[in-house]
């Protein structure tokens, strides 16, 4: 009876350990659209080190449209060179865009789903940092499945035969191009605020440089005061000699 009770213990403490460990099975109700169903818009600032590679990962589906732009804002070091090298990759590893410069775009329509790969490399400062600022995502311009087609016109037939003027399609019409001209004033603006930025820092940059510059200036110019001013003193010092030390004829 000690038996039994005791392993009816064991059970009841274990099982709950057993049934909550990790999930090995895979979610079969979940579509791919469901699981990294991320947002659709990034922009930040990334610092790259002297000669140093940073790549960003970003989702995308069959059809979708994919939009890469990028600008340096401002560059340190001696000798440094503005231009960045960008590559954007597929995810079977295929290379589908490359751009060398100070400020680019990249845009394509996506031909496979998954994780398309973005590398920024600074190999061309060796002794410099540089930031960069990055605006990436995916929209969409009017990509539907082929059965979602089907039944939207379906639907769109019914509507008609009922309703020729259904104010309701032509509202949807009308908020959906609304959605797309904003979406696509926010990417402009963007680029707006990317151009901004780095004019920014570039002033900074300069008038650093033009305060250094003053500092150095004034230093040499009281230095060579100085040094002018000792050496015509030098000029004017006399020694005087006593009679046992004056030439004689």
């Amino acid at each position: 009876m000690f038996l039994k009770t005791g392993s009816l213990f064991l059970v009841a403490v274990f099982w709950p350990l057993v049934s909550c460990g990790p999930q090995t099975q895979l979610h079969e109700n979940i579509t791919d659209q469901e699981l990294f169903w991320g947002a659709d818009q990034y922009d930040f600032s990334i610092v790259l080190p002297a000669a140093g590679l940073e790549c960003v990962w970003h989702f995308a589906h069959v059809g979708e449209i994919f939009y890469l732009n990028f600008m340096v804002q401002w560059v340190t070091g001696v000798g440094h060179d503005r231009h960045l090298s960008v590559t954007v990759n597929a995810p079977g590893g295929l290379l589908l865009d490359t751009v060398d410069d100070a400020t680019g775009q990249i845009r394509f329509e996506a031909k496979e789903t998954g994780f398309y790969q973005m590398c920024f490399s600074n190999f061309h400062n060796h002794f410099g940092m540089m930031q960069v600022f990055l605006s990436f995502g995916v929209h969409y311009d009017g990509y539907e499945d082929a059965t979602q087609k089907k039944e939207e016109e379906k639907k769109k037939k019914e509507e008609l035969s009922k309703d020729l003027n259904n104010t309701l399609s032509v509202i949807g019409e009308a908020t959906h191009k609304v959605e797309t001209y904003v979406f696509h004033m926010f990417r402009y603006y963007t680029l707006s605020r990317m151009k901004k930025s780095a004019d920014y820092y570039l002033l900074l940059s300069n008038s650093q440089y033009v305060s250094w510059m003053s500092l150095a200036l004034s230093l040499l110019i009281l230095t060579s005061g100085y040094l002018q001013l000792l050496f015509l003193k030098r000029l004017f010092i006399t020694k005087e000699t006593q009679p046992e030390e004056k030439p004689r004829c």
